[in-house]
């Protein structure tokens, strides 16, 4: 059976892409299409596949670039670590990028998350992560004030929330619920990992709970394709 045009024009493109260094901008879509002999509608369709797979990225008002070989995280979800600790595993160096941390108070959907009265006085600490001078990932938690006060991590705070709690050791921690989505990036997050908005992500939102089964922090958590590797090992039963 013979290749459709969209499948040509993805074998084509792929090995276009695979044959440049890293960090080099590709032509604008007007011009990749007319040099592809494609629809811009076509062209656009196969470069959102490139990059699901971590091929390329597209930086909001610059251009698209290749990345190129890159690092990868791989993790199983059965144990809840941080960005930190898997990079540590696999021989990786990440960094927190710009730390933003807020006092809030619970809106109505936070205090759902939180069991929370609405109203409650709330810590908001947001941070992009990087590797390799690329963003890969934008993580937000919030958390009751009373677990967390801003001033705690105006010093030495490395960009794991989780990590903290674990290493201060009060509340103590039992387990986490998380839901795993594919999102389209809304315009804070795609500022923050220099995409376009509502680019395709892989979102973890998780709720923590402490010992005395209270939820000690809710978390959302925004990872870029190619990047990052999960899965999960499961019982034949």
């Amino acid at each position: 059976m013979s290749n459709t045009p969209f499948q040509r024009l993805q074998t084509e493109l792929s090995a276009k892409i695979l044959s440049l260094p890293a960090e080099t901008r590709l032509p604008s879509e007007p011009r990749l299409a007319r040099q592809m002999g494609v629809s811009r509608a076509t062209l656009r369709e196969a470069m959102r596949s490139f990059e699901g797979r971590g091929m390329i990225r597209r930086r909001q008002g610059v251009g698209t670039f290749v990345v190129g070989k890159v690092p990868v995280l791989d993790t199983g979800l059965e144990m809840l670590e941080s960005i930190e600790t898997i990079a540590q595993r696999s021989g990786l160096k990440v960094r927190m990028g710009e730390l933003q941390i807020q006092q809030v108070p619970a809106d109505e959907e936070m205090a759902g998350k939180l069991n929370l009265s609405v109203g409650a006085n709330l810590t908001r600490v947001a941070r992009t992560i990087f590797t390799d001078q690329r963003p890969i990932a934008f993580l937000e938690d919030t958390l009751p004030q009373d677990i967390l006060a801003a001033q705690e991590l105006q010093i030495g705070f490395t960009g794991s929330v989780l990590d903290f709690l674990l290493q201060r050791g009060e509340p103590k921690l039992s387990r986490s619920r998380t839901e795993i989505r594919a999102v389209g990036a809304a315009s804070e997050v795609a500022r923050a990992l220099q995409i376009q908005r509502e680019d395709v992500l892989l979102q973890l939102a998780a709720q923590l709970y402490s010992d005395s089964n209270r939820v000690v922090d809710y978390s959302i958590s925004y990872f870029l394709p190619g990047y990052f590797r999960f899965h999960v090992v499961r019982r034949v039963g």
